[in-house]
């Protein structure tokens, strides 16, 4: 919402930790641990480079604690910092309609306003025989928190959130078991991107592909999920990481007459607008895009159309690039090979880590980056990056992209340093080029 004095009083009402999700049990937190998990992965891995050195101890209680001392008091200082500001109030408690404007939180306190802003996030989705098992379970709401690390882990999922705590905690010395019901890890990403990444995760986790659940038990000390083959995956903790849905099921929406959509997300136009009048709706709560970066860009739109109404700017959706910090890291942005296939003309290029010089210095034989071009044009379609920094590395495709540039002037029209990473990205640029030498 905007912070500006020209556009009135503002009314904050959160039920949970101030700042959200993000903050307190999101991406600050989770990619705080993925460092931590990357620094002991590489000590494990020094001896591979002639270095004598080993992971003699993990000390949770000071990772964790390091971690939320800096969370907790950057959403406190958050709180304290919106407290002082003389046109916003803050209200703590869960609020719902009553009325076509007006809400009512906690059942107690009833505000009216001209313009209200939906905000409420999602929640993890938890399946049904799971939340009916009367099994305990934590989620990545819970997970970060935890007294002591497990010695044996049993994740069910198999998109983001799974691929990071299995990475996060395996880095950490715990045993991870991962159940999915899909085909492959990480399936909605491009193939050479899942396949690989699947194919990878196996080596370092014991997966289970293509299952389902058929129960959840406790057996003594320890969690016991039993799948649709016959086989039981045990742990000691039980992670659910099988998705999200959008926190509007308890908002009274049909009170103020805003519709959501099937999967639970409330309906707003390229503008933000819901189906009410003076109603918006931004982030995860409506959003396509399950992903922060996103929802700052939502705000920062939103806070315009608010206050200037007579220039309403569209969501800013055409590219929204993305990451996965596991291992390898993972990242993405516009076209995969199921958006184009049977569809426009494209033509495509793959460059291996291993196949430049900074690939050698790491003895990487894993990571990858492929494009997709349009042979008419020679502008980038779509660009995917497993391996080492990929959520660097696609940085400069992102901006390639939304600025129209063509691949070969990308890859021609500057320098890329020697022998820096990036050699990876230029190179599959130079061979994207010679693919679509119409559109260079």
């Amino acid at each position: 919402m905007p912070e500006d004095r020209s556009c009135g009083p503002v009314a904050v009402i959160e039920a949970g930790a101030f700042g959200g999700t993000c903050i307190n049990r999101g991406c600050i937190p989770s990619k705080m641990l993925v460092h931590t998990a990357e620094v002991a992965a590489g000590v494990r891995s020094a001896p591979e480079f002639g270095i004598g050195a080993e992971v003699t101890k993990v000390d949770w209680q000071a990772i964790r604690d390091r971690i939320f001392t800096r969370v907790d008091q950057v959403s406190a200082d958050g709180r304290r910092a919106r407290a002082a500001m003389d046109w916003v109030t803050l209200l703590p408690g869960h609020a719902r309609f009553a009325g076509r404007h007006e809400l009512i939180i906690d059942d107690r306190i009833r505000i009216s306003a001209d313009r209200i802003v939906l905000a409420t996030g999602a929640t993890p989705v938890i399946p049904p025989v799971i939340a009916g098992a009367g099994v305990e379970f934590h989620t990545s709401d819970t997970i970060m928190r935890i007294d002591e690390l497990p010695a044996r882990l049993v994740i069910v999922g198999g998109g983001y959130v799974a691929a990071e705590f299995a990475h996060v905690f395996s880095g950490l010395g715990v045993d991870v078991r991962l159940v999915t019901s899909g085909p492959e890890l990480l399936e909605n990403f491009d193939p050479a991107i899942s396949g690989r990444f699947t194919t990878l995760a196996r080596q370092r986790w014991d997966v289970r592909l293509s299952a389902t659940i058929t129960g959840v038990h406790r057996r003594g000390a320890e969690v016991a999920v039993e799948l649709d083959d016959g086989t039981t995956v045990t742990g000691d903790l039980l992670l659910v990481a099988a998705g999200r849905r959008p926190d509007t099921d308890d908002l009274g929406l049909e009170l103020a007459g805003v519709k959501r959509r099937d999967d639970g997300r409330i309906e707003v136009d390229s503008y933000g607008r819901t189906t009410a009048a003076g109603v918006w709706s931004l982030g995860d709560a409506s959003s396509p895009f399950e992903l922060k970066h996103v929802a700052n860009a939502e705000a920062r739109t939103l806070a315009h159309n608010l206050a200037c109404p007579q220039d309403l700017r569209p969501y800013p959706h055409d590219w929204v690039p993305a990451a996965v910090f596991t291992e390898p890291q993972i990242a993405t942005v516009g076209a995969r090979q199921q958006d184009l296939a049977g569809g426009r003309p494209y033509v495509e290029a793959v460059q291996a880590y291993a196949d430049t010089a900074y690939g050698w210095a790491r003895q990487d034989t894993t990571g990858l980056c492929k494009l997709y071009g349009d042979p008419a044009t020679g502008k980038l379609l779509g660009a995917h990056i497993l391996g080492y920094q990929a959520s660097l590395l696609i940085q400069p495709l992102v901006q390639a992209a939304v600025s129209g540039q063509r691949v070969a002037e990308l890859a021609r029209g500057q320098y890329w340093i020697h022998p820096a990473l990036t050699e990876v990205v230029e190179n599959a640029l130079l061979k994207l080029a010679a693919a679509a030498p119409a559109g260079g």
